[in-house]
């Protein structure tokens, strides 16, 4: 049967399948309610703020799919409550909307005084949600606060001083040289809080207190979180002064709603819905190439899965066009690198295709019996089940008969962070391919994003070397070096990097995403 024909004939099986299974997804895929009500919106004192409507020129609602693990900057390393993070807090940098360097956000301007030794000067007269002022005993408490939470001291851990100099001058100092210290110091981890807000044990998810744009006010949890403009935020207060954020975790929903005016801007748009949301003359849709990365997570601490020529085997049996089809309606880009192609040092090198007879080689190679190996992908969005049965279908050519398990993301993010799983649709999502490696695959990432387990002492020993290289040039060669590392031990099956989409009602101005999905919403307004 030719390529054509497996990819028309799987499209309809999956077409056939979400037919019979269409009036329980959305129950599969809700979030557990705690038991709040959502709001109503007919509190008087609220003015404009939306109800189960769009926003109008003084609001807005923002439809996504995830719910935040959590509100506290410290408590998680999820992109869903990175969304949340940007509003209320702020950080020392941040990414540049465009060329996606880190660019002095709380600082006013900084020094290299040596190879390990920083200086930063920090802005003058920011103001927290409380109304007190930003210091620097705030941020020597804010950053020896966050790296004793593992979820973010990946971000932080190679601090090892930090000094007050004077009220607005801060030095930090690290072990060697840090090519990562300025975007690690954007990270939403690093957020600068109050001081004695952390000395009193004050709950940060309950009560979110920063110097961001926005102001939280309520959590429905399961259903949507809520924020106000901060009058006094230090670039000055946002135009749109009511938001809410409404966790739709359906795709199709996600559109609907958009369409008919109940929300006006949709984060992760139903790329099977794109077509139709361009044509709509009442809906704007930006599409850019993200530099997330999207993979099978395969533990490698699991019996078979611990096995490289088993993990070989099943990343040459999957067809990630089919996959890139299926999943993503084409809007995305089949990858076979470890790495996302698009930064610098990414190589190919080492790389499995997509071979049908090479994946049973392997198998027989390993030695495992493929029936004797449990996988069970676990998805926590529509996309990530389409994806997941192109693979299950891929894998039972080589003997390995795979299941698909849905999760609400919350619980999706705990399984595969503490090891509990065998396989799962993931992704990671960086500004730079440093970020990203230590992340995905340093061994020192494992029970935070280095979900597979991956233990290679080659590896570590790379992605050191490249933290302390300060030169460019000589940083890309090593990074090469690690990525086909990569690519021969195959620690997970790299799938896409997606074609990602925003979609909003036409009138709103001021968006601007940049590769990694930023956005800032404060600078974002209605046109008269």
């Amino acid at each position: 049967m030719s390529k054509k024909l497996r990819v028309l004939s799987l499209l309809l099986v999956l077409a056939m399948a979400f037919g019979l299974f269409a009036g329980c997804s959305k129950d599969e895929q809700q979030p557990v309610d705690d038991g709040d009500q959502p709001s109503n919106g007919d509190d008087a004192n609220k003015g404009d703020q939306p109800s189960s409507n769009g926003g109008g020129k003084d609001s807005i609602v923002i439809a996504t799919m995830g719910e935040t693990p959590s509100l506290s900057p410290v408590d998680h390393n999820a992109v869903a409550g990175d969304y949340m993070n940007a509003l209320t807090y702020a950080t020392l940098f941040r990414s540049n909307i465009d060329t996606l360097e880190p660019e002095p956000y709380l600082v006013e301007s900084y020094e290299n005084i040596s190879d390990t030794v920083w200086e930063f000067k920090l802005k003058e007269g920011v103001k927290y949600h409380n109304g007190e002022t930003m210091t620097a005993e705030d941020v020597k408490a804010s950053i020896e606060w966050a790296q004793d939470h593992p979820e973010v001291n990946l971000y932080n851990r190679d601090i090892m001083n930090i000094e007050v100099v004077d009220d607005l001058t801060v030095r930090m100092e690290t072990p060697a040289a840090d090519a990562m210290m300025l975007s690690n110091l954007g990270h939403h981890g690093n957020a600068i809080v109050p001081k004695h807000l952390i000395d009193e044990g004050h709950d940060f998810n309950a009560e979110p207190i920063g110097c961001g744009p926005y102001k939280f006010v309520n959590w429905n949890r399961g259903d949507s979180v809520e924020f106000e403009a901060f009058e006094d935020f230090f670039l000055g207060a946002p135009k749109i002064k009511h938001m809410t954020w409404k966790i739709i975790p359906e795709g199709s929903s996600r559109t609907i709603a958009l369409e008919a005016g109940e929300v006006d801007f949709i984060i992760e748009v139903e790329a099977m819905d794109a077509d139709r949301l361009k044509e709509n003359s009442d809906i704007e849709v930006i599409q850019f190439n993200h530099t997330s990365h999207n993979w099978l997570m395969l533990n490698n601490e699991k019996p078979g899965l611990d096995n490289q020529d088993v993990r070989h085997a099943i990343n040459s049996a999957i067809d990630k066009e089919s996959v890139v089809t299926v999943a993503y309606n084409g809007l995305a880009v089949p990858s076979i690198s470890a790495v996302p192609m698009n930064f610098e040092g990414a190589t190919e090198e080492n790389a499995d295709v997509y071979d049908v007879e090479k994946a049973k080689e392997y198998m027989d190679k390993s030695g495992v019996d493929p029936a004797s190996i449990e996988l069970a992908i676990i998805c926590s969005d529509d996309t990530k089940k389409r994806a997941g049965e192109v693979i299950q279908a891929n894998l039972k050519e080589i003997g390995i008969n795979a299941t698909i398990e849905s999760m609400d993301l919350a619980t999706y993010l705990s399984a595969s962070t503490e090891g509990n799983f065998t396989g799962a649709i993931g992704g990671y999502t960086s500004s730079n391919l440093l970020s990203y490696v230590v992340g995905v695959y340093h061994s020192s990432s494992i029970n935070a994003s280095n979900k597979t387990r991956l233990v290679d002492a080659k590896v570590d020993e790379l992605i050191d070397k490249a933290k302390v290289t300060l030169d460019p040039a000589e940083r890309k060669g090593i990074m090469e070096e690690l990525s086909a590392r990569l690519n021969e031990l195959c620690s997970q099956a790299p799938l896409y990097q997606p074609l990602t989409l925003r979609a909003y009602k036409k009138g709103l101005e001021g968006v601007k995403v940049s590769d990694s999905g930023g956005l800032r919403f404060e600078d974002v307004y209605w046109a008269e």
